[in-house]
């Protein structure tokens, strides 16, 4: 199984602390989170991609070509149009069932490795119902009928997407999905496609730090 962290974003809401530092790089509890997310990794990960862009030079310089013996590679996209076209500047290096990351966020090994058991499945984590957020819609049997962006926390659903999934190649077979009001290709609204021909699982998260603001890496 590969891994492919998305770690191309400006980081805009970071203010001065990414002007300098593209913002996977910045500091939490000691660490980098990019190598949070490496530490992380199921022992089933054999090669790591990550997606670069702004200050994309710091990441391969800080990581190189291998971390603890997992090889990694590097792919640049050039425009930011959201993380489905991030994770489509990959493609070319992914032809086995693959883990994808968000670059800022920090997870949690063993949801990581429950992750892993699937083919195809995405992270939850039950929080506040009326926060803000991509909200799972289920079908009674648990799996995936429907991802809605919740921007004002009116619709009732505890189970929001933090981003982490784990998908085949089976994916690139369908078209990106855009992120309806913007320019921006969104994954979950990529995933969400192959509802109706598969199963997607869901898998419940134990910890998951979402990193917007500089006061979430005090």
């Amino acid at each position: 199984m590969y891994a492919v962290i998305l770690a191309a974003g400006k980081g805009t809401r970071m203010r001065s602390l990414t002007k300098d530092t593209p913002k996977p790089l910045l500091a939490y509890e000691g660490k980098s989170l990019i190598e949070h997310k490496l530490l992380a990794l199921p022992r089933t990960v054999t090669k790591v991609v990550i997606v670069v862009g702004y200050l994309g030079d710091s990441i391969s310089s800080r990581f190189g070509s291998s971390y603890k013996g997992i090889p990694i590679e590097y792919v640049e996209q050039k425009e930011l149009l959201g993380t489905a076209h991030a994770l489509w500047q990959a493609k070319g290096l992914l032809d086995d069932r693959f883990l994808v990351l968000m670059g800022d966020d920090v997870y949690g090994a063993r949801d990581l490795d429950a992750l892993a058991q699937y083919d195809c499945a995405l992270l939850s984590y039950k929080g506040d119902p009326k926060r803000s957020g991509g909200k799972f819609i289920l079908n009674e049997d648990g799996s995936l009928r429907a991802i809605v962006e919740d921007k004002d926390g009116s619709i009732d659903s505890p189970l929001v997407y933090t981003g982490a999934c784990v998908v085949t190649p089976a994916l690139f077979d369908y078209p990106l999905a855009q992120i309806p009001g913007r320019k921006e290709f969104g994954l979950p609204q990529t995933i969400v496609q192959m509802a109706d021909k598969r199963r997607i699982h869901i898998v419940e998260a134990e910890f998951w730090k979402q990193i917007t603001s500089p006061e979430d890496l005090a």
